[in-house]
């Protein structure tokens, strides 16, 4: 008897932290699994892009399979019977975490968030921001008890990254890693010998 296969779908958030070459790496790498990508750009996401990156709002959106705008409520991503692998949002601004954490969903990133929670599906927050306030970390606390993964781009040395584009791409791997995907896009650790070969070729 044929089974269906999994749902291989994908909710994508960029929101107005610093880091918007999080959320273009993560579409990238959906795309390259073939997984289908549905992509909601906050206000604030589109101000950040504008601001850090030369990729204008149309060549942003063209990496996605299916684009919302913030404000529409009534999106497929807003229901929880539209169903998904879950929900990355890649860079997670303070005001975006704070949502969620609350259920204060005044966006549809957040209430997209909010409905992967709710059916238990995974929420991989990539949390930009430092330092740390107590709300801050109250909030992570409060998304975390709620089945979110607080997941901050924090770089990774031991692979001898050599540029920024190495070192981004190694914290959406590993982001990516949470939900059981494998870009297969950086050396992973194997120990000390792992990283005395990687050296020597190197040189």
């Amino acid at each position: 008897m044929a089974t269906s296969p999994p749902f291989r779908r994908m909710v994508v958030g960029i929101t107005g932290a610093s880091g918007t070459v999080y959320g273009i790496r993560v579409l990238e790498a959906l795309r390259a699994m073939k997984i289908e990508s549905h992509l909601v750009v906050s206000k604030a996401g589109d101000q950040t892009r504008a601001l850090e990156t030369d990729v204008s709002a149309s060549a942003l959106r063209a990496l996605a399979d299916k684009v919302y705008a913030p404000e529409d409520i009534a999106a497929a991503i807003s229901s929880g019977s539209f169903q998904t692998m879950g929900m990355i949002v890649a860079p997670c601004s303070v005001r975006t975490l704070s949502e969620i954490a609350t259920g204060v969903t005044s966006s549809l990133v957040s209430r997209a968030a909010d409905v992967c929670l709710k059916e238990r599906r995974r929420v991989v927050l990539m949390f930009r921001e430092t330092p740390l306030h107590a709300g801050h970390i109250k909030s992570m606390l409060a998304v975390t008890e709620m089945g979110a993964v607080v997941a901050v781009p924090v770089p990774a040395f031991y692979t001898r990254p050599r540029t920024v584009d190495e070192i981004v791409n190694h914290s959406v791997a590993r982001a990516l890693d949470l939900f059981g995907l494998d870009t297969k896009s950086f050396p992973r650790w194997t120990g000390p010998s792992g990283v005395a070969s990687r050296r020597r070729s190197a040189k």
